[in-house]
């Protein structure tokens, strides 16, 4: 098990190193940020010296070089835009993309549970095919596409829920609802997926052939073996939904990592980016990591893989 889990911390620590690497150097190719933070009549001193400031007049492997041994130590500079620390400033908003991914998870467990129960219970009903043609819908349409879709519904149509912002609970309904859509459908498939075989095994047989209820049925016996699966799915799904709340932070201005990414791609602010997407793929690394532990210790065949 211990052979397992050092081994799983080395590819987190890779994938991580392997993202920073791949962003630092496409940051680099989207141009040079001095353009853009400098007047359209700065001199050549001005330019040469905000490039020796900023390091960019180095070659591109020792600002890489640099770049790397500061990461590590947690420093990813300051931001070209506000002058201060990169880092800090992905970590004051981080909470407010934590707060919309938890609550997204939430509502998706809260409608996706039942809903695949109920599904694979009554299997092959209308109410089983309806539920099973939502999920496909819902797994089908890009996060993106269903924020406009309900901006353009509730905000602009019926004007009864703000298009973006924060500040209060109602701003957070609709970015919830768009990030909560995909991973509910996915839930309820897998849910249902999980329900069907345990629903066919010889112990449910029993249970319903001694004259067990239908309610404890499904809750005691059914559900119960079913949640193994089912919560690591919800772990794994935690990193997308982080990775999700991106987007819909931009489509909906809410202040979270998301649109602080965003707006540094805008400006090329290059520590903020960089700072951004380590942050993101550490939370997401470090949830796989979790989740890999937890099932190989339930399942010890997967500790050999």
């Amino acid at each position: 098990m211990l052979d397992f889990i050092v081994k799983r911390f080395f590819q987190g620590i890779l994938v991580v190193f392997l993202v920073l690497t791949a962003v630092f150097f496409l940051m680099r190719l989207s141009g040079d940020p001095t353009t853009l933070f400098l007047p359209q009549d700065a001199s050549r001193e001005q330019i040469e010296a905000f490039q020796h400031q900023m390091g960019l007049d180095r070659p591109l492997y020792v600002q890489y070089g640099e770049f790397m041994g500061n990461a590590v130590q947690g420093d990813f500079g300051e931001s070209l835009r506000t002058q201060q620390d990169a880092l800090q400033s992905v970590l004051d908003r981080l909470p407010a993309t934590f707060q919309l991914a938890a609550a997204a998870l939430i509502l998706a467990l809260v409608i996706a549970i039942p809903l695949g129960v109920l599904s694979a219970y009554y299997r092959n009903s209308i109410f089983d095919r309806v539920a099973v043609g939502l999920t496909v819908i819902g797994q089908a349409i890009p996060t993106f596409w269903m924020g406009l879709l309900l901006i353009f519904l509730f905000a602009a149509q019926l004007k009864i829920l703000p298009s973006g912002g924060a500040g209060t609970p109602i701003h957070m309904i609709l970015p919830m609802l768009t990030l909560a859509f995909y991973s509910t459908a996915r839930f309820t498939r897998f849910t249902r997926s999980a329900m069907l075989d345990v629903l066919q095994q010889d112990f449910i047989r029993t249970a319903k052939a001694s004259g067990t209820p239908t309610f404890p049925l499904i809750m005691k016996y059914a559900l119960k073996n079913s949640l193994i699966p089912i919560i690591t799915l919800v772990a794994l799904d935690l990193g997308e939904l982080l990775g999700g709340a991106v987007i819909t932070e931009i489509v909906f201005s809410w202040p979270g990592v998301g649109r602080l990414i965003e707006q540094a791609l805008m400006t090329r602010d290059f520590p903020v980016v960089l700072a951004g997407v380590f942050i993101i793929a550490l939370i997401y690394t470090v949830i796989n990591f979790l989740a890999d532990v937890i099932y190989a210790y339930v399942n010890p065949q997967i500790r050999v893989k």
